[in-house]
Protein backbone atom coordinates (compact mmCIF):
# COMPACT_ATOMS: atom_id res chain seq x y z
CA UNK A 1 0.00 0.00 0.00
CA UNK A 2 1.28 3.46 -0.89
CA UNK A 3 2.14 5.64 2.12
CA UNK A 4 -0.25 8.37 0.97
CA UNK A 5 -3.13 5.89 0.94
CA UNK A 6 -2.06 4.58 4.34
CA UNK A 7 -2.11 8.08 5.84
CA UNK A 8 -5.44 8.96 4.21
CA UNK A 9 -7.10 5.82 5.57
CA UNK A 10 -5.61 6.36 9.04
CA UNK A 11 -7.00 9.92 9.06
CA UNK A 12 -10.43 8.57 8.09
CA UNK A 13 -10.36 6.11 11.00
CA UNK A 14 -9.25 8.77 13.48
CA UNK A 15 -11.91 11.17 12.24
CA UNK A 16 -14.67 8.56 12.58
CA UNK A 17 -13.38 7.78 16.08
CA UNK A 18 -13.86 11.41 17.11
CA UNK A 19 -10.25 12.61 17.17
CA UNK A 20 -9.11 16.15 16.48
CA UNK A 21 -6.36 15.81 13.88
CA UNK A 22 -3.48 18.14 13.08
CA UNK A 23 -2.34 19.09 9.63
CA UNK A 24 0.07 16.62 8.12
CA UNK A 25 3.75 17.20 8.77
CA UNK A 26 5.40 17.39 5.36
CA UNK A 27 8.55 19.08 6.63
CA UNK A 28 11.68 16.91 6.67
CA UNK A 29 13.24 15.45 8.68
CA UNK A 30 10.21 14.39 10.69
CA UNK A 31 9.63 11.76 13.36
CA UNK A 32 5.82 11.84 13.01
CA UNK A 33 3.27 12.43 10.24
CA UNK A 34 0.39 13.83 12.28
CA UNK A 35 -0.89 14.28 15.83
CA UNK A 36 -4.40 13.42 16.98
CA UNK A 37 -6.30 13.97 20.22
CA UNK A 38 -9.51 12.57 21.72
CA UNK A 39 -10.19 13.81 25.23
CA UNK A 40 -7.04 13.03 27.26
CA UNK A 41 -5.56 10.65 24.68
CA UNK A 42 -2.89 12.26 22.50
CA UNK A 43 -1.31 10.20 19.72
CA UNK A 44 1.80 11.01 17.70
CA UNK A 45 1.50 8.85 14.61
CA UNK A 46 4.12 7.72 12.14
CA UNK A 47 3.03 5.86 8.98
CA UNK A 48 5.21 3.41 7.04
CA UNK A 49 4.07 0.70 4.67
CA UNK A 50 6.99 -1.49 5.77
CA UNK A 51 7.47 -1.01 9.51
CA UNK A 52 11.10 -2.11 9.25
CA UNK A 53 11.73 1.27 7.63
CA UNK A 54 11.59 2.95 11.04
CA UNK A 55 15.11 3.75 12.21
CA UNK A 56 16.33 4.23 15.76
CA UNK A 57 16.81 7.99 15.45
CA UNK A 58 13.27 8.58 14.21
CA UNK A 59 11.86 6.32 16.92
CA UNK A 60 13.86 8.21 19.56
CA UNK A 61 12.51 11.49 18.21
CA UNK A 62 8.84 10.49 18.37
CA UNK A 63 9.28 8.91 21.82
CA UNK A 64 10.94 12.11 23.05
CA UNK A 65 8.16 14.35 21.71
CA UNK A 66 5.48 12.03 23.08
CA UNK A 67 6.96 12.09 26.56
CA UNK A 68 7.22 15.88 26.75
CA UNK A 69 3.78 16.46 25.21
CA UNK A 70 2.13 13.86 27.47
CA UNK A 71 1.23 11.71 24.48
CA UNK A 72 1.79 8.23 23.10
CA UNK A 73 3.79 7.29 19.98
CA UNK A 74 2.24 4.93 17.46
CA UNK A 75 3.52 3.44 14.22
CA UNK A 76 0.89 2.33 11.69
CA UNK A 77 2.00 0.06 8.86
CA UNK A 78 1.13 -2.74 6.52
CA UNK A 79 3.89 -5.32 6.62
CA UNK A 80 7.21 -6.40 8.04
CA UNK A 81 9.63 -7.69 5.43
CA UNK A 82 7.34 -9.70 3.15
CA UNK A 83 4.77 -10.64 5.79
CA UNK A 84 1.58 -8.64 6.39
CA UNK A 85 0.96 -7.47 9.93
CA UNK A 86 -1.43 -9.74 11.77
CA UNK A 87 -4.81 -8.24 12.54
CA UNK A 88 -5.25 -7.90 16.30
CA UNK A 89 -1.50 -8.07 16.98
CA UNK A 90 0.86 -5.39 18.26
CA UNK A 91 4.48 -5.20 17.14
CA UNK A 92 7.24 -3.03 18.59
CA UNK A 93 9.93 -1.12 16.74
CA UNK A 94 12.54 0.60 18.95
CA UNK A 95 10.01 0.91 21.75
CA UNK A 96 7.21 2.28 19.55
CA UNK A 97 3.96 0.24 19.52
CA UNK A 98 3.17 -0.77 15.95
CA UNK A 99 -0.01 -2.10 14.37
CA UNK A 100 -1.96 -2.40 11.15
CA UNK A 101 -4.76 -0.13 9.97
CA UNK A 102 -7.34 -2.84 10.65
CA UNK A 103 -6.05 -3.32 14.21
CA UNK A 104 -6.26 0.44 14.74
CA UNK A 105 -9.79 0.44 13.35
CA UNK A 106 -10.89 -2.48 15.53
CA UNK A 107 -9.60 -0.74 18.64
CA UNK A 108 -10.79 2.82 18.01
CA UNK A 109 -14.11 2.10 16.30
CA UNK A 110 -15.19 -1.31 17.59
CA UNK A 111 -13.68 -1.08 21.06
CA UNK A 112 -11.75 -4.31 20.50
CA UNK A 113 -8.19 -3.84 21.85
CA UNK A 114 -5.43 -6.10 20.52
CA UNK A 115 -4.71 -9.16 22.65
CA UNK A 116 -1.58 -10.45 20.93
CA UNK A 117 1.91 -9.00 20.63
CA UNK A 118 4.78 -10.10 18.44
CA UNK A 119 8.21 -10.85 19.89
CA UNK A 120 11.18 -13.05 19.06
CA UNK A 121 9.87 -16.53 18.39
CA UNK A 122 6.27 -15.73 17.57
CA UNK A 123 3.06 -14.29 18.96
CA UNK A 124 2.34 -14.02 22.67
CA UNK A 125 -0.46 -13.04 25.02
CA UNK A 126 -0.75 -12.06 28.68
CA UNK A 127 -2.89 -14.12 31.05
CA UNK A 128 -4.95 -12.63 33.87
CA UNK A 129 -3.12 -14.59 36.58
CA UNK A 130 -5.48 -13.73 39.44
CA UNK A 131 -8.50 -14.85 37.48
CA UNK A 132 -6.74 -18.05 36.38
CA UNK A 133 -5.92 -18.99 39.97
CA UNK A 134 -9.49 -18.33 41.13
CA UNK A 135 -10.92 -20.48 38.34
CA UNK A 136 -8.45 -23.30 38.95
CA UNK A 137 -9.16 -23.44 42.70
CA UNK A 138 -12.91 -23.19 42.14
CA UNK A 139 -12.77 -26.18 39.78
CA UNK A 140 -10.52 -28.11 42.16
CA UNK A 141 -7.76 -28.53 39.56
CA UNK A 142 -4.23 -28.94 40.90
CA UNK A 143 -1.21 -27.15 39.52
CA UNK A 144 0.20 -30.43 38.36
CA UNK A 145 -2.96 -31.53 36.59
CA UNK A 146 -3.31 -28.21 34.76
CA UNK A 147 0.38 -28.22 33.86
CA UNK A 148 0.07 -31.71 32.44
CA UNK A 149 -2.96 -30.74 30.38
CA UNK A 150 -1.11 -27.72 28.98
CA UNK A 151 2.18 -29.53 28.41
CA UNK A 152 4.15 -27.14 30.62
CA UNK A 153 5.77 -27.36 34.06
CA UNK A 154 4.05 -26.70 37.41
CA UNK A 155 6.40 -23.75 37.90
CA UNK A 156 5.22 -22.22 34.61
CA UNK A 157 1.56 -22.46 35.64
CA UNK A 158 2.49 -20.91 38.99
CA UNK A 159 4.13 -18.00 37.15
CA UNK A 160 1.00 -17.56 35.04
CA UNK A 161 -0.94 -17.12 38.27
CA UNK A 162 1.45 -15.10 40.41
CA UNK A 163 3.35 -13.05 37.82
CA UNK A 164 0.82 -12.93 34.96
CA UNK A 165 3.64 -14.36 32.84
CA UNK A 166 3.11 -14.14 29.10
CA UNK A 167 2.48 -17.29 27.12
CA UNK A 168 1.99 -18.54 23.59
CA UNK A 169 -1.32 -18.15 21.80
CA UNK A 170 -1.77 -21.95 21.73
CA UNK A 171 -1.47 -22.29 25.51
CA UNK A 172 -3.80 -19.34 26.06
CA UNK A 173 -6.44 -20.82 23.79
CA UNK A 174 -6.15 -24.16 25.60
CA UNK A 175 -6.66 -22.41 28.95
CA UNK A 176 -9.79 -20.67 27.69
CA UNK A 177 -11.04 -23.97 26.34
CA UNK A 178 -10.49 -25.71 29.72
CA UNK A 179 -12.23 -23.00 31.75
CA UNK A 180 -14.66 -21.85 29.06
CA UNK A 181 -13.87 -18.25 29.93
CA UNK A 182 -11.75 -15.43 28.54
CA UNK A 183 -8.45 -14.99 30.36
CA UNK A 184 -6.47 -12.73 28.06
CA UNK A 185 -5.43 -9.22 29.01
CA UNK A 186 -5.35 -6.63 26.20
CA UNK A 187 -2.07 -5.09 25.11
CA UNK A 188 -1.78 -1.57 26.52
CA UNK A 189 -1.06 0.44 23.38
CA UNK A 190 -1.28 3.86 24.88
CA UNK A 191 1.48 3.92 27.47
CA UNK A 192 3.59 7.11 27.66
CA UNK A 193 7.24 6.38 26.81
CA UNK A 194 9.58 5.71 29.69
CA UNK A 195 11.99 8.46 30.68
CA UNK A 196 15.24 8.43 28.76
CA UNK A 197 18.28 10.62 28.37
CA UNK A 198 17.36 14.00 26.89
CA UNK A 199 19.37 15.53 24.04
CA UNK A 200 22.67 17.16 24.96
CA UNK A 201 23.64 20.77 25.41
CA UNK A 202 21.46 23.61 24.20
CA UNK A 203 23.55 25.22 21.48
CA UNK A 204 21.25 28.00 20.26
CA UNK A 205 21.80 31.32 22.06
CA UNK A 206 18.11 32.19 22.18
CA UNK A 207 17.17 28.83 23.65
CA UNK A 208 20.00 29.24 26.16
CA UNK A 209 18.55 32.60 27.16
CA UNK A 210 15.08 31.07 27.64
CA UNK A 211 16.63 28.47 29.91
CA UNK A 212 18.50 31.19 31.76
CA UNK A 213 15.30 33.10 32.61
CA UNK A 214 13.63 30.04 34.09
CA UNK A 215 12.25 27.82 31.36
CA UNK A 216 12.92 24.13 30.92
CA UNK A 217 14.11 23.82 27.35
CA UNK A 218 14.13 20.47 25.53
CA UNK A 219 15.80 20.63 22.08
CA UNK A 220 14.02 18.44 19.53
CA UNK A 221 15.14 16.19 16.70
CA UNK A 222 13.20 15.67 13.48
CA UNK A 223 10.42 18.13 14.35
CA UNK A 224 9.12 21.33 12.70
CA UNK A 225 10.17 23.31 15.81
CA UNK A 226 13.50 23.58 17.60
CA UNK A 227 12.47 22.92 21.17
CA UNK A 228 9.70 22.30 23.64
CA UNK A 229 9.87 25.12 26.16
CA UNK A 230 7.90 24.94 29.38
CA UNK A 231 7.39 26.30 32.86
CA UNK A 232 4.51 26.19 35.35
CA UNK A 233 2.38 28.48 33.20
CA UNK A 234 2.70 27.08 29.72
CA UNK A 235 4.22 24.66 27.23
CA UNK A 236 5.46 26.28 24.01
CA UNK A 237 6.47 24.66 20.74
CA UNK A 238 9.39 26.98 20.03
CA UNK A 239 11.08 27.72 16.73
CA UNK A 240 14.14 29.88 16.03
CA UNK A 241 14.45 31.06 12.44
CA UNK A 242 14.96 33.84 9.97
CA UNK A 243 11.79 35.23 8.43
CA UNK A 244 11.18 33.39 5.15
CA UNK A 245 8.51 31.51 3.24
CA UNK A 246 9.80 28.27 4.78
CA UNK A 247 9.41 29.78 8.26
CA UNK A 248 5.84 30.83 7.48
CA UNK A 249 5.06 27.28 6.40
CA UNK A 250 6.52 25.90 9.64
CA UNK A 251 4.63 28.48 11.71
CA UNK A 252 1.32 27.41 10.16
CA UNK A 253 2.05 23.77 10.88
CA UNK A 254 3.13 24.61 14.44
CA UNK A 255 -0.18 26.42 14.92
CA UNK A 256 -2.11 23.28 14.00
CA UNK A 257 0.09 21.10 16.19
CA UNK A 258 -0.25 23.40 19.18
CA UNK A 259 -4.05 23.42 18.89
CA UNK A 260 -4.22 19.63 18.98
CA UNK A 261 -1.59 19.25 21.72
CA UNK A 262 -3.19 22.07 23.75
CA UNK A 263 0.06 24.00 23.93
CA UNK A 264 1.25 27.34 22.56
CA UNK A 265 3.56 27.94 19.61
CA UNK A 266 6.08 30.69 18.94
CA UNK A 267 8.79 31.45 16.43
CA UNK A 268 11.66 33.76 17.40
CA UNK A 269 13.07 35.63 14.41
CA UNK A 270 15.99 37.91 13.66
CA UNK A 271 15.34 41.45 12.47
CA UNK A 272 12.13 43.37 11.99
CA UNK A 273 8.85 41.65 11.17
CA UNK A 274 5.46 43.23 10.58
CA UNK A 275 3.26 40.36 11.82
CA UNK A 276 2.49 39.52 15.43
CA UNK A 277 1.41 35.99 14.65
CA UNK A 278 0.80 33.50 11.85
CA UNK A 279 -2.48 31.81 12.62
CA UNK A 280 -2.01 30.80 16.29
CA UNK A 281 1.80 30.88 16.21
CA UNK A 282 3.14 34.09 17.71
CA UNK A 283 6.10 35.79 16.06
CA UNK A 284 8.62 37.26 18.49
CA UNK A 285 11.61 39.40 17.59
CA UNK A 286 14.96 38.21 18.85
CA UNK A 287 15.63 41.56 20.52
CA UNK A 288 12.37 41.20 22.48
CA UNK A 289 13.69 37.98 23.98
CA UNK A 290 17.16 39.32 24.73
CA UNK A 291 15.78 42.03 27.03
CA UNK A 292 13.74 39.60 29.16
CA UNK A 293 14.82 38.67 32.67
CA UNK A 294 12.00 36.32 33.76
CA UNK A 295 9.92 33.52 32.31
CA UNK A 296 6.77 35.49 33.17
CA UNK A 297 7.79 38.21 30.70
CA UNK A 298 7.98 35.66 27.89
CA UNK A 299 4.67 34.03 28.90
CA UNK A 300 2.96 37.44 29.06
CA UNK A 301 4.28 38.38 25.63
CA UNK A 302 3.05 35.14 24.10
CA UNK A 303 -0.45 35.65 25.52
CA UNK A 304 -0.48 39.33 24.50
CA UNK A 305 0.40 38.52 20.90
CA UNK A 306 -2.19 35.72 20.76
CA UNK A 307 -4.89 38.14 21.87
Amino acid sequence: MDKEILITQAIEILDRAGFDISERCYIRPRSFDLIARRDDLLLLLKMLSNIDGLNERTARGVRFLSRHLMGCPLLVGEKTRDQPLERGAVYFRYGVPTLSLRTLEDYLLAGAPPLVYAAHGGLYVRIDGKQLRELRLKRGISLGALASDLGVSRRTVSKYETESMDTSVDVALRLEEIFDQGLLQPVDLFMPPAAEVDPGLIRDNILQHLEGIGFKVFPTEQAPFNAITQDDRMVVLTGVSKFSSAMVKKARLMSSLSEVTMTHSAVIVDGEVKVERIEETVIIKRREIETMDTANEFADLVMEKKE
